[in-house]
């Protein structure tokens, strides 16, 4: 009966990491080495993360907290700082052919800026709400919290096609800041300490990845310091994890 309660307990484990789901197909499951440990404003309510240059770009979020930030990555010195108005809750962001997109909440705007100069350019309306947004080096790849997923025209804002992220037949829903690593969509999920990895294309759960090690929950002082935030260079290759409040920047090594 003991062993028999156990195996039942090691199952039930098993399943809230995401490995054997009831009636669901297994997937991998990755873990995560720190391989650095850097300063991030605690006051930095993350939205967005992007690389390039070598430079952190960032987006905040929180109606009157709200801005856009370029970052020094190992020191966390914002280099610069653009606000948005009070009424706009800032979201994700991305850069594509030298512009930064960044999406807001209910606002149904995204404001595009000069890479460089963080001029505004234009912005786009969109009928849904704006959590994570990343690129695949042509199109922009939008979620909205659902287990939805677009692809958009940068050009236009016009929706191409839309995918849902599912694990076998069940949704995965409130998905949120996205980054596209070597052909793949790496999604944090609000309230989650894992980033599930998905096929651009079918939209299937390829697996999970734990970064629950980073800055573990009993250690945070508020229930809305979720990890969201995750970034490779497109240079160095190093991938880059923090989350909304937290006061470092991790890079991390994905370990099966």
């Amino acid at each position: 009966m003991l062993r028999g309660s156990l195996n039942c307990l090691a199952f039930f484990a098993l399943a809230m990491l995401g490995c054997v789901p009831s009636g669901q197909p297994s997937v991998p499951v990755w873990r995560v080495k720190i391989v650095a440990t850097y300063p991030h404003d605690p006051r930095a309510y993350t939205q967005g993360l992007v690389i390039k240059n070598g430079q952190m770009y960032e987006g905040t979020g929180r109606n009157g907290a709200s801005s856009l930030r370029q970052v020094d990555l190992t020191t966390g010195d914002v280099m610069k700082s653009l606000p948005l108005d009070e009424k706009y809750f800032g979201e994700g962001i991305t850069i594509l052919n030298g512009k930064i997109y960044q999406l807001t909440w209910r606002n149904n705007l995204c404001f595009t800026y000069d890479l460089d100069s963080f001029q505004y350019k234009e912005h786009f309306k969109y009928a849904y709400e704006g959590w994570g947004v990343t690129e695949d080096g042509k199109n922009l790849i939008v979620s909205d919290g659902s287990s939805d997923i677009r692809f958009v025209d940068p050009s236009t804002f016009k929706e191409l096609r839309k995918i849902s992220v599912k694990h076998g037949t069940e949704r995965i829903k409130n998905l949120n800041e996205l980054e596209f690593i070597n052909g793949e969509i790496w999604a944090n999920v609000w309230y989650d300490d894992r980033v599930a990895r998905i096929s651009p294309e079918s939209g299937q759960l390829l697996g999970w990845i734990d970064l629950s090690n980073l800055f573990p929950r009993n250690q945070r002082k508020d229930k809305d310091q979720v990890l969201n935030g995750i970034a490779q260079d497109p240079d160095t290759k190093k991938i880059y994890a923090t989350g909304k409040n937290w006061p470092n920047l991790f890079e991390i090594e994905i370990v099966k």
